[in-house]
């Protein structure tokens, strides 16, 4: 006898990966693949699943998502960026919510109605912005940064949303029509939050990480979120707010990192259902008839929000090619508006029609985003062309027409980062003549202050490049995460001086053969220097010279990482030991013959030693000789010259 949750998973879930597969295959968006999915098993399509029975799992994904977004919470993250928090965030939040209200006023609509419907408009995606930063490796430029920080006030923003949003409705409800019982309520949770971020949650996950049990820790973190979630509840408030209290409880634990690694599985899953559930609820007979009212709707909230929210960007002070990039990764509304008309479409805040219009344009521009952030470059590349105020082109943040000294024959350094910082204090122990580039106005004024020669401005616009002297410059160093605008900078860097020297951090290797095209004289990918590292710390441990490491690094970077790109089964990396030992160094690859045996298996026959063992991306020193090998293996062997010889011809 089957179970009807169990049917209705197994239909929902094979729709999914029939649509993932379908979609990842043309490149589209997977979020719309759940969209999809709800679509065609949900009342309007082919009505293959309940929709009641998988609300309860969306609600579950609602309750992880927040849990997940609280345990992310931490105090260090929030100093970090607290500008783009607490003055981008209330900023972009202000704004939208003013200016829909006013809309919704002149159309109409009375103030409660006017006031909420600004509300669902104002919050964007943050499931979907972070993955396409993640994904594009723009989580630490400049708009990303700034990006998080909204969306970090916007997540906090909608607990205390859907907490008054019964008010905004003159709904009664129970202690919020008693002031005093609501003060006490509300210092009551606040006290209960600290008692157990400090002493009661560390203690109890402490005692349970003692038993090493996987098992246990999971299910304690788990009672720990839907505790605190109950408790909320069981008093009136929202799930969600209890939700984020239970993540925020755990952020400061020692356990956090542990926690969240192993609750986001149970968010993925639950939030896949949340998705399918609002594609359910999407009547496709309504949409055909309103499809024209919907598609100028969802225009115009893309182009209001994209607006505002590079307006708040630029409010902070970023130049006008951020302030494109923000504003079009903030253009759509996000998940909690779901959950937010949901709640009001309960309370008669707004109808069905309204309902189904709204969840028609809030797909839309969600399922536009990843296209639309594809297109930003070549959007914001314009912004340079427009005739626009040098000051907004540049940011509003105040910075010298010209630079304190005139520089001749200097360093330019872009980004203040890790590696710009250092650049500087070699590039200051060495006396050569540098400035220092950097967009992000804290940093300006806090190096300024310390008496750093650094200027604020985005180095992809010519004027403040010539503003520093760059037709005078020897070397510019980009040191920056902004992949986008790194592309920028070589560019109009190599147009303003064609003989600059331009040495460029990339944090992949896919990306060097674009940046050689648009101009870098010299490419550094990390991906591959870690490698270097790791790999000429082995070298140092078996007594190769400091000269002989050298060597074998500069032939490993002079033909552009070829050695490691292309490492197969066939090819070798060898270099001497001693030479006066005739021993040498080199590296091999275990084929499908070998899978499966030992290090001392493999190698009795010969006078050799494995000084490593590299699996993916992991690097074995002190190699067990019962160490059992898989195939893909590159094994670093040391020995004579002869008997590496006749290993290295051996089948492998």
């Amino acid at each position: 006898m089957t179970t009807p949750l169990l049917t209705d998973a197994v239909i929902i879930i094979g729709l999914s990966v029939i649509t993932l597969l379908l979609f990842s295959k043309i490149k589209i968006p997977t979020i719309l693949a759940f969209f999809i999915t709800g679509l065609l098993a949900g009342p309007h399509g082919l009505g293959l699943v309940p929709i009641d029975e998988v609300n309860i799992l969306a609600e579950l994904g609602v309750i992880f998502l927040l849990f997940t977004i609280g345990m992310e919470f931490s105090l260090e993250k929030f100093s970090q960026i607290k500008r783009y928090v607490l003055i981008g965030g209330s900023l972009q939040l202000t704004l939208t919510l003013a200016a829909v209200y006013f809309i919704c006023l002149i159309l109409g609509l009375n103030t409660s109605e006017s006031i909420f419907i600004g509300l669902l408009i104002s919050f964007s995606s943050t499931a979907v912005v972070l993955r396409l930063l993640q994904e594009r490796d723009q989580i630490y430029s400049i708009h990303g940064q700034i990006s998080l920080g909204i969306l970090i006030f916007q997540d906090i923003a909608v607990v205390l949303v859907l907490l008054f949003t019964p008010l905004l409705a003159g709904v009664s409800n129970g202690a919020f029509n008693n002031l005093p019982v609501l003060i006490a309520m509300g210092i009551g949770l606040v006290v209960f939050t600290i008692i157990s971020t400090k002493w009661i949650v560390p203690w109890l996950i402490h005692s349970i990480a003692r038993f090493k049990s996987r098992e246990l820790f999971v299910l304690t973190i788990i009672l720990i979120c839907f505790g605190v979630t109950w408790i909320t509840s069981s008093i009136g408030l929202s799930t969600a707010l209890g939700a984020f209290l239970a993540g925020l409880i755990i952020s400061n634990t020692d356990y956090s990192h542990q926690a969240l690694g192993n609750i986001l599985p149970f968010k993925d899953i639950f939030m896949s259902f949340f998705f399918v559930s609002i594609g359910m609820l999407l009547n496709i007979g309504f949409i055909a008839e309103n499809i024209l009212i919907i598609i100028l709707i969802a225009l115009i909230v893309i182009i209001l929000k994209s607006s505002l929210a590079g307006i708040t960007a630029g409010l902070l002070g970023l130049s006008f090619r951020v302030m494109i990039l923000v504003g079009l990764l903030l253009s759509q509304i996000g998940e909690f508006s779901f959950i937010l008309a949901a709640t009001g479409l309960q309370l008669g805040l707004i109808n069905q029609e309204f309902f189904q219009i709204f969840l028609a344009v809030s797909v839309i521009t969600m399922s536009l985003t990843p296209f639309i952030l594809a297109a930003a470059p070549r959007i914001s590349n314009y912004s340079d062309k427009l005739p626009l105020p040098e000051r907004l082109k540049h940011g509003f943040y105040p910075f010298p027409s010209q630079t304190e000294e005139v520089l001749s024959d200097h360093l330019i350094i872009v980004g203040f980062g890790i590696n710009g910082k250092n650049m500087a204090k070699a590039a200051s122990k060495a006396e050569i003549p540098y400035v220092v580039v950097e967009i992000n106005p804290e940093i300006v004024r806090n190096e300024k202050a310390h008496g750093e020669s650094i200027h604020f401005g985005d180095a992809a616009h010519g004027t403040v490049l010539k503003n520093i002297n760059i037709e005078e410059a020897r070397i510019m160093v980009v040191a920056i995460s902004d992949a986008i605008g790194t592309r920028k900078i070589l560019d109009i860097a190599k147009k303003l001086n064609p003989n600059i020297y331009i040495i460029v951090r990339t944090r992949y290797i896919r990306d060097m053969e674009g940046l050689y095209q648009m101009g870098a004289d010299e490419v550094i990918p990390e991906e591959f220097e870690t490698s270097i590292e790791i790999f000429s710390k082995v070298l140092e441990k078996y007594n190769l010279s400091p000269e002989k490491i050298n060597d074998f690094i500069h032939e490993i970077r002079s033909d552009g990482y070829e050695m490691f790109r292309t490492l197969s089964k066939d090819e070798l990396i060898t270099c001497t030991l001693n030479e006066s030992q005739n021993r040498e160094i080199t590296s091999t690859t275990v084929g499908s013959v070998s899978e499966g045996k030992t290090i001392l298996e493999l190698i009795k026959d010969y006078e050799l030693e494995i000084v490593a063992v590299m699996r993916g991306h992991k690097t074995y020193k002190n190699v067990d000789s019962n160490l059992k090998l898989v195939e893909g293996d590159v094994l670093i062997v040391s020995g004579e010259k002869d008997q590496l010889s006749n290993f290295t011809k051996s089948d492998l």
